[in-house]
């Protein structure tokens, strides 16, 4: 179990600057999320602290060694890929074995670690099988246990579940935080789905354009995103356009082409006075359908509706623009029609925004 710190990382491919002076820290035991749309820097961030990239600038340390120009196989980490990298010529066992063998650590002891690693992922008793004989997410996993043979400190997975369908990437996720969980592990992953980063992440980092957007727990960054990338990044919202008014009673009023909003600042470094212009960010499942007078009524008329089952999503065009609503385990289901229809948010479901 180890920390992990990149101090001021710049990596530049020509003329593009992938990562622009990143610096963070990832504390011992931690399975920390790197996200972020497509060429936002989060797999050149984690290859960097992989060793198979070497930064142009700053510095990455594993605990208190300094590894930035470490060659990979002394930094006591290992990698998982999106694509296995699995050898398709070798059994499974053969397969876990090879980084061992290039150690050069005796039979004996290799025969016993693959086993152990064999059932650290739940596949004990698969050793002789072929790898075309595996399933995608039994691949996966025998993926995971030739990085847990050679006892890492530090488990980088780049996107590791995004090719298996929707079912077995849920068992997965359970699966890989179990894993470096009990093993003590600090754990980087990358990935574009929010939902894993969601369910998964003891901390993350939202990524864009090679720098960090923001830092903290999945319900810091849902519930108080401190800009609309980040916003908009992790699950859906509604942004609204406004102006603020005043502050009353801890909270700020804000001027909407709606009417008034109020919503609490999501940054503690940042006061907005009277006249500046904001944006006010309200997920979907914050707005509620009723008919009784509440905190925030917004008039509207139901567009278009989407049933999903255990939910359904309204289109609600209002003054402010279409708000997106969800609705869980709805009991009456609305149809789009010409008639009004007021949506209300707690003030501390209105999070207020740098525009």
């Amino acid at each position: 179990m180890e920390s992990i710190r990149a101090q001021s990382v710049v990596k530049s491919f020509g003329n593009t600057r992938a990562l622009d002076g990143i610096s963070l820290e990832i504390d011992p035991g931690e399975l920390f999320f790197l996200l972020g749309a497509s060429g936002c820097g989060k797999t050149t961030l984690l290859r960097c602290i992989a060793g198979l990239e070497t930064p142009t600038s700053g510095s990455i340390f594993f605990g208190e060694r300094e590894v930035t120009k470490m060659p990979p196989h002394k930094r006591e980490a290992a990698m998982v890929f999106q694509s296995y990298a699995l050898w398709p010529h070798l059994t499974v066992g053969q397969n876990i074995a090879f980084g061992l063998e290039e150690r050069k650590v005796p039979r004996a002891e290799i025969k016993q670690r693959v086993a152990e690693a064999l059932e650290m992922v739940q596949l004990g008793g698969f050793g002789e099988r072929a790898i075309d004989q595996m399933s995608g997410g039994q691949q996966q996993r025998v993926s995971l246990a030739r990085a847990l043979v050679v006892r890492p400190k530090c488990l980088l997975l780049d996107e590791p579940l995004s090719n298996l369908d929707a079912q077995l990437r849920v068992e997965m996720r359970r699966e890989i935080r179990r894993i470096v969980k009990e093993n003590g592990l600090t754990g980087i992953y990358v990935t574009h789905d929010q939902e894993e980063a969601l369910a998964m992440a003891d901390r993350m980092a939202v990524l864009t354009r090679g720098q960090i957007g923001q830092i903290g727990t999945p319900e810091q960054i849902y519930r108080t995103p401190q800009s609309a990338y980040v916003a908009h990044f992790i699950g859906e919202t509604n942004l609204l356009a406004g102006n603020a008014i005043e502050i009353k009673y801890g909270y700020m009023v804000v001027e909407t082409a709606a009417g008034r909003l109020t919503g609490r600042i999501s940054d503690s470094n940042w006061s907005p006075v009277a006249g500046d212009a904001v944006q006010l960010s309200i997920r979907p499942e914050a707005w509620r359908l009723q008919d009784t007078e509440g905190e925030n009524a917004l008039a509207g008329t139901i567009v278009e509706r989407s049933y999903l089952g255990q939910r359904i999503q309204y289109w609600i065009e209002t003054a402010a623009g279409c708000q997106q609503v969800v609705e869980m385990n709805p009991h009456v289901i609305h149809e789009p029609s010409t008639a009004k229809i007021v949506l209300h948010a707690r003030h501390d479901d209105v999070v207020i925004l740098k525009p």
